[in-house]
């Protein structure tokens, strides 16, 4: 039975079957077409979905297998999602070591598309804190894949992790947490007026901060190019008595607002996107502010607001997150706000952060050393899509790279040009597996 479906950014729409998984020791269901596993339907594009195939849905691999309390390793089945663990880890003392901005996301699908968070100048991505996972086949084949050790599948382990659910479905994984206090964050909050601070207040917070990110206010023009909000954060190492018995209660609660139906239009539009940028800019009167929070607010403010990707409208939303080399990163971002403030299709979303330098493991993994944009645009249709043309040349330009889970369109020359060791990458594709994006990103090979 086909069915109609969409990712987080709800573009494209299109039609696949179904066929949920739920034990992992049992063989892939018998389907006709190509596959692709399936967890929470967070990435933004095409690259989770199957357009006439079969989805094979991970989320009912939901078990937890082992954890030891006391070295924080953790194995999981693949369905489980990130706010799973951290309601059974905080407690505890253990926390993820690296979360993307939802902790709606499985395991399984943070592994596909390792996930970066705000710490990545520090402690890489989410593959550097795999231990190993099975991986299982089309054929039944069941392949031990950990890092850096070929008797168990190194090979395999970088093709799986960035991989984009291609390789197989990973049935269950083994990740290492990292202690933490409590769910108690210490921030400051630096208001900075253009890129050159943003770059400045970036490279000082990288030697005395874990969690780095801004946001910026993509629709200022001239030398307010590229202003906005600095917030870097530490795990709070000392957590007050309040704070012990917070971290007692479930550490997911269930979001506080929610967008109740899809509007008939978008409700992000030229007339709500400038006035929003302006106030949130000058919310915050003085140059710093420092604040105690807790971990929701600040590593997933969005997971506050249930089903707010309906607030785009009916035609759904595109996000565009590259990332630009150090050497060509200040003037590409300049560069791409330019042109976002010319066309006056600004983002409420727009996050601005600096990666590390530690390579990442995958094959095709997005993070790496540089400069990382991400914003969403309302779907207006062909004038959308030019500006995200024109950004993608600006990417192509300076060498870097856009992010596949958060993609609708990119061209294949570019995707190509992007992730060089995508030919190696294809000896792993199991070839029953396929998905929408794929079959984009390998046109006319």
């Amino acid at each position: 039975m086909s069915e109609a479906g969409q990712s987080w950014g709800r573009f494209p729409r299109v039609s696949q079957r179904l066929a949920p998984l739920r034990d992992r020791a049992k063989p892939l269901p018998a389907c006709e077409g190509a596959l692709l596993p399936y967890g929470n339907g967070r990435s933004y594009g095409d690259s989770c979905l199957n357009p006439g195939g079969t989805l094979l849905q991970t989320r009912g691999l939901d078990r937890f297998i082992a954890f030891d309390a006391d070295s924080g390793v953790l194995r999981c089945e693949a369905g489980v999602t990130l706010a799973e663990i951290i309601d059974l880890a905080l407690p505890q003392g253990w926390f993820l070591p690296v979360t993307p901005g939802t902790r709606h996301v499985t395991v399984g699908g943070a592994i596909a598309n390792d996930v970066h968070g705000k710490n990545h100048h520090g402690w890489g991505s989410f593959g550097h804190h795999l231990r190993c996972f099975e991986l299982l086949r089309s054929d039944g084949a069941r392949r031990l894949c950990a890092p850096g050790d070929a008797a168990r599948g190194d090979a395999w382990f970088a093709a799986t992790v960035g991989g984009l659910g291609l390789t197989g479905v990973v049935t269950w994984a083994e990740l290492q947490l990292r202690r933490v206090a409590g769910p108690w964050m210490q921030a400051e909050s630096i208001r900075f007026g253009g890129l050159d601070e943003f770059f400045a207040v970036s490279a000082e917070s990288a030697q005395t901060h874990e969690y780095t990110v801004a946001w910026i206010d993509c629709l200022a023009r001239g030398a307010a190019l590229g202003r906005g909000h600095f917030i870097r954060a530490e795990h709070c190492v000392a957590q007050a008595a309040d704070a012990s018995a917070a971290s007692s209660r479930p550490a997911s609660p269930p979001p506080r607002l929610a967008m109740p139906l899809v509007p008939p239009v978008s409700l992000v539009n030229r007339l709500s996107l400038r006035p929003f940028n302006w106030f949130y800019y000058h919310r915050q009167r003085a140059p710093r502010r420092h604040d105690r929070v807790g971990y929701q607010s600040y590593f997933y403010p969005l997971d506050g607001i249930g089903e707010w990707n309906r607030m785009y409208g009916p035609r759904g939303f595109l996000q565009h997150q590259c990332v630009l080399p150090p050497a060509q990163a200040r003037e590409g971002v300049a560069a791409m706000l330019a042109q976002i403030s010319r066309s006056g299709r600004g983002s409420f979303l727009a996050v601005l952060k600096e990666f590390g330098a530690r390579p990442s493991l995958g094959m095709l993994s997005f993070p790496r050393e540089g400069t990382t944009l991400a914003l969403d645009f309302p779907n207006d249709g062909a004038q959308t899509f030019a500006l995200l043309e024109r950004l993608d040349a600006i990417v192509a330009e300076a060498g870097g790279a856009v992010y596949p889970a958060k993609d609708a369109r990119m061209s294949a020359a570019l995707f190509r040009a992007s992730y060089p060791r995508w030919r190696e990458f294809q000896d792993y594709i199991d070839p029953r597996f396929s998905s929408g994006f794929w079959r984009r990103a390998m046109e006319q090979v």
